[in-house]
């Protein structure tokens, strides 16, 4: 009986989640199924998938499967808030971009098409819309009835964690999405990413000046790693604010250097910069053609 008693209080014990399982099988079906079904005829004589796509759908399955699998599920939703918070981080900021950056053009096409819904998608994905959406969940989810709620309510549980991915990924699709029309200039790229990192250091404040249990729901006797109730609270602030933050900010940074720093290489070089009247290289074939389009010059005859 104590035996069965200490399995059970064991933080590390095994739990299957089949629902996470069916789920990753059935994301990766349909992506392969995508590819070699219905992008032959969708592209012609064209790459169907290029190798960062391929890539870019590893990464976001791996993420999608390991922050919703034993052990970081079963921690983040009976015993540790912090890792709960680098769950929805790693489902909100790390896995949409990757998702949108593995999907081509005409798959993204063959699965909204150009009709209402199209246009529902577009108008969501505007980035006042989506940005407003998006810091309204990470609010909500942060509000201490719901969350306990939830950790006890599966279908209140998952219902969140897909509103928060569907508006994650309406957050992302002006900044990487397939279709590069709608995407912002580098600019306003890096203004909307800026004031995503802003809205969630109000709950990640909260939660690290907060003195006692904000969530009655954490505060058990079985403490993971020794940390206690306040200390855990504290790291999940430091993980929404500093994670977010340093992930928002670095991809800040990258736009800048590319976008301002765009042919610093060639204009410092010595090389030779083509011109209006020498655009042009010469090669052997054009040396030898010039020799031949010239008439041999005529011998000078002998006088006797």
């Amino acid at each position: 009986m104590n035996a069965q008693i200490g399995d059970f209080a064991s933080p590390w014990r095994f739990q299957a989640h089949p629902e996470v399982w069916l789920l990753v099988v059935f994301v990766i079906a349909a992506y392969i199924y995508a590819i070699r079904v219905i992008g032959p005829v969708a592209v012609k004589n064209e790459e169907i998938i290029s190798a960062r796509q391929r890539n870019a759908f590893i990464g976001a399955i791996l993420l999608l499967w390991l922050s919703s699998d034993w052990p970081v599920h079963d921690l983040a939703e009976e015993y540790l808030y912090s890792v709960h918070m680098f769950q929805h981080m790693a489902l909100s900021y790390f896995m949409p971009p990757l998702v949108l950056l593995a999907i081509p053009i005409w798959m993204f096409d063959a699965v909204f098409g150009s009709g209402r819904v199209r246009t529902v998608i577009d108008w969501l994905s505007r980035p006042v819309v989506a940005g407003v959406a998006f810091n309204i969940m990470v609010m909500i989810t942060h509000i201490p009835t719901l969350v306990n709620q939830s950790v006890s309510n599966a279908p209140l549980h998952y219902s969140l964690h897909v509103l928060v991915v569907v508006t994650a990924l309406l957050v992302w699709l002006p900044i990487c999405g397939p279709d590069t029309s709608r995407h912002m200039k580098s600019g306003g790229k890096m203004i909307y990413l800026f004031l995503m990192s802003v809205v969630p250091t109000v709950p990640a404040a909260w939660l690290t000046f907060a003195e006692g249990a904000v969530y009655k729901q954490y505060d058990i006797a079985v403490r993971v790693w020794g940390l206690s109730v306040t200390t855990d609270q504290q790291i999940a602030g430091a993980v929404m604010k500093t994670g977010g933050a340093i992930f928002l900010w670095s991809i800040v940074v990258f736009l800048f250097f590319k976008r301002f720093t765009a042919g610093f290489s060639n204009q410092q070089s010595y090389r030779k910069q083509p011109t209006l009247e020498d655009d042009s290289v010469l090669t052997f074939e054009d040396v030898t053609d010039a020799f031949g389009r010239v008439p041999p010059a005529e011998e000078p005859s002998s006088k006797i």
